[in-house]
């Protein structure tokens, strides 16, 4: 059984019973509000969002705080990732959750990653070696607030001695999207 609703205005709302048995219950807000569906949209539902590689290895110095010069998008939703400076600097005020994991490669030890938000670090991870070779993973998250206007995140590398690089490609990426609107 379906029923339809038809207004003053064009448009209607068909309500339709589901293909298995059973009751279902539409509940509408009693005063006001905003109902939902599946085409609305949202600031919350459509923050910004990226993903970004190396699109080659990057050196980096011993014993000196590297900025990792992520400048391939795989995404970029709201087009706020400058790929020229390295960092992502939203447009929408809110929470967002910020993701690091890169590969270092030729390392001997101490290597480490690091997300700083406006140059201060509000995350950091260490290295997890593979068995036998001089490949070594860092990786680090974190959930902050951004204003949508002048905060911005960088991604760091770190090699406490030794040499190497970190990895370009697709083994390793910095990423972030909006989790809430503030």
């Amino acid at each position: 059984m379906s029923i339809v609703l038809q207004g003053s205005t064009s448009g209607s709302i068909t309500l339709q019973e589901p293909a298995v048995a059973g009751n279902t219950v539409l509940s509408l807000p009693a005063t006001s509000g905003t109902v939902l569906t599946s085409a609305s949209s949202i600031t919350q539902n459509n923050g910004p969002a990226f993903y970004v590689t190396l699109a080659s290895n990057q050196a980096i110095n011993t014993a000196v705080l590297t900025k990792l010069q992520y400048n391939t998008e795989t995404f970029d939703t709201a087009n706020c990732f400058d790929t020229s400076l390295f960092r992502f600097t939203p447009n929408v005020a809110g929470y967002y959750q910020i993701n690091l994991n890169q590969e270092f490669s030729n390392t001997t030890n101490g290597q480490g990653v690091q997300i700083l938000r406006n140059g201060a670090r509000i995350a950091s991870g260490g290295a997890v070696g593979i068995s036998g070779g001089g490949t070594f993973f860092s990786g680090c998250s974190v959930l902050c607030f951004l204003n949508g206007t002048t905060d911005y995140v960088e991604a760091f590398g770190y090699l406490n001695s030794g040499s190497g690089s970190a990895f370009g490609g697709t083994s390793s990426g910095f990423s972030g999207s909006m989790v809430r609107a503030a």
